[in-house]
């Protein structure tokens, strides 16, 4: 099977909402990408309960909760100007001075530039 990874205009820290699966609905915010894998954890989304031994770090042991991931095609980016779920698009921008190209996420709900 090849490695190939997935691309996403998705990032950590940005807001999404849960489009589809148990969790639909909900909104948080994006902890971690596996890129490899297509999936994300999202707080307070998907939470699993993790039982664990005694240790050192942990004495008393017992029940743990914790977000498990969950696919990468079940979220969507939220507009920071609508509060809505939106689709991405990319925006390029040319500097005049220095003549530099740069890439925006841009809002396709809005048309306004996602900042993160």
């Amino acid at each position: 099977m090849e490695n190939k990874k997935i691309k996403t205009n998705l990032k950590k820290n940005d807001s999404v909402k849960v489009i589809s699966g148990n969790s639909k609905g909900s909104v948080g915010k994006i902890l971690f990408i596996d890129r490899k894998k297509g999936r994300v954890i999202v707080e307070s989304v998907n939470i699993m309960h993790k039982h664990t031994k005694p240790n050192q770090k942990n004495p008393q042991g017992g029940i743990v909760k914790r977000e498990a991931p969950i696919n990468i095609t079940n979220v969507m980016l939220m507009c920071p100007k609508t509060n809505q779920p939106t689709r991405v698009g990319i925006k390029v921008i040319k500097d005049e001075k220095t003549g530099k190209i740069s890439r925006m996420r841009l809002s396709k709900k809005s048309g306004e530039i996602i900042i993160s």
